[in-house]
């Protein structure tokens, strides 16, 4: 690595970690495009101190692809326009890097999905949500790995490892899970190689990589972004999510994403967060005492808490999960297979999965079309499917609806995950495992309402970051971030990985 990378590599980690970093840095990728657009700092001395950093922690095996060539190319070109028009025309993300899930197409770059049979896959076009960022300014230096067809939330993946360990690893502790099925991203984040990126979430798949590795996740409004050119689970539940080291980041994709104008700190004194019980269930003592601090915080800010009742809440959520998701798989993954002609069907697909939790899946249930029953049974999938769609799905969206509704809240709050990072071996993507760590962000998830994941500590005894999450009504993804934007000083930001 050349001094002039190092020295940027280092500021960028310094800055994004605390508010006394130099002030020559950019303390997030607004401030960085803003920088560039000046002339105070060169989008290729960012871009290059990003690959260099993601090449220093190649241990995580957080990306599939790094496009080194491509990245300081464009990286150079900006620089150049940037040079001759004298910051005209500057954009909200203009030379910022960031990274991307490799199940989200961009154009000329392999798009696996993390798993093997689609390695040779290069996409002749953008995803929409790509299209937009890339359109801002943003530069994509890396495809990041994932949880193997973004089916789970541990990032154990056996392909494609940079590393010598198996699947993606947590950014403060690489014994431990990164989280998923995002696990790259979180992790690209975490350990500063990167402001920000995007991930997919079906059931938790932004939220839950950024509660392990300590950045902001946005899961929007199901419907808010545009789904082309993302390799599926469920068109029902999946959508694109910004990830990023600061809430303004999450705030300023979800804005070039989605359009608006720009969202500004709520006054918390009037904003209303319900708890609600099944939600704060199995913490362990270091989430346990992170999110009674920030109880705390929040009360000691004028926020107002109160304590709600959603009847059948867990019912209702086991009646749509596995049913929309294992059910939609087949025929949403076909439809893209034949779609982006990669050659590939959904059974050569299923032959060559590396991972063996989700090669059970598809060869076991998605396939076959059939669910988990009692006492190991198989049962067929579209009577539950139809029931999830027709009764337990509307009524889990009344419920929540009626919930905000009575009670006049602008959101439920929670740990995204009851318990710090998990050790990152096979047990990671067990049955209990899984269904413990989605505890509180899949009910949101089935009904479709965005869910905002905040940073709030790192556990006093693991080390490890612990999570927030701010559930709101459908549609108020804006009102939710502007939440955020408010609460990130009354919370700060956490400190970097030691490495």
């Amino acid at each position: 690595m050349t001094n002039t990378r190092l020295k940027a590599a280092l500021a960028v980690a310094a800055t994004v970690a605390s508010a006394a970093a130099s002030a020559q840095a950019p303390a997030d990728a607004a401030q960085a495009a803003r920088d560039i657009c000046a002339g105070r700092l060169k989008s290729e001395t960012l871009v290059g101190a990003a690959i260099d950093r993601a090449k220093e922690r190649a241990e995580l095996n957080a990306f599939v692809t790094l496009d080194e060539a491509g990245a300081l190319a464009a990286a150079k070109q900006i620089d150049i326009v940037i040079a001759r028009s004298r910051g005209q025309g500057c954009r909200p993300l203009t030379g910022v890097p960031i990274v991307v899930k490799d199940n989200i197409h961009v154009a000329g770059l392999p798009s696996t999905g993390g798993t093997p049979a689609l390695k040779d896959f290069k996409p002749k076009a953008d995803a929409p949500v790509v299209k937009k960022l890339r359109s801002a300014g943003a530069i994509v230096i890396g495809k990041t790995q994932m949880h193997e067809l973004a089916f789970g939330i541990s990032g154990y993946n056996p392909a494609f490892n940079t590393g010598t360990e198996v699947g993606v690893r947590n950014a403060y502790d690489t014994s431990k899970s990164a989280g998923g099925s995002s696990a790259g991203t979180g992790a690209a984040l975490g350990a500063r190689v990167v402001l920000a990126g995007l991930g997919t979430d079906t059931g938790g798949s932004v939220r839950i990589p950024c509660a392990f590795n300590g950045c902001v996740a946005l899961r929007p409004t199901v419907g808010r972004y545009p789904q082309q050119g993302i390799l599926p689970i469920s068109h029902t539940r999946d959508t694109a999510g910004p990830m990023a080291l600061a809430m303004a980041d999450v705030e300023l994709l979800d804005r070039v994403i989605a359009g608006g104008p720009a969202a500004k700190p709520a006054n918390l004194k009037s904003v209303r967060l319900g708890l609600v019980k099944p939600m704060l269930a199995n913490m362990d003592a270091d989430t346990q005492a992170a999110f009674d601090a920030v109880l705390a915080k929040l009360k000691g800010a004028g926020v107002t808490l109160v304590d709600v009742e959603m009847p059948k809440l867990l019912e209702l959520n086991g009646a749509v999960g596995f049913p929309l998701a294992l059910y939609e798989a087949y025929d949403d993954v076909v439809k893209y297979l034949r779609g982006t002609g990669t050659g590939v069907t959904i059974d050569k697909l299923a032959e060559q999965i590396a991972s063996p939790d989700v090669k059970g899946t598809y060869q076991g249930l998605v396939i076959p079309r059939k669910l988990p029953g009692p006492d190991n049974s198989l049962t067929d999938a579209k009577p539950a499917y139809d029931a999830a769609m027709k009764t337990s799905r509307p009524a889990l969206q009344k419920l929540y609806a009626a919930t905000f509704r009575q009670h006049k809240l602008d959101a439920i709050v929670f740990p995204t995950v009851p318990k710090v990072a998990m050790a990152a071996d096979a047990e990671s993507s067990s049955v209990p495992t899984f269904i413990g760590v989605i505890q509180n962000t899949d009910p949101g998830s089935n009904a479709g309402v965005p869910g905002l994941q905040m940073p709030i500590a790192l556990g006093a005894t693991s080390k490890l970051p612990v999570g927030l999450e701010l559930d709101g009504p459908a549609g108020s993804d804006r009102h939710l971030l502007a939440i955020g934007l408010a609460l990130e000083p009354l919370f700060g930001r956490l400190p970097p990985p030691a490495k």
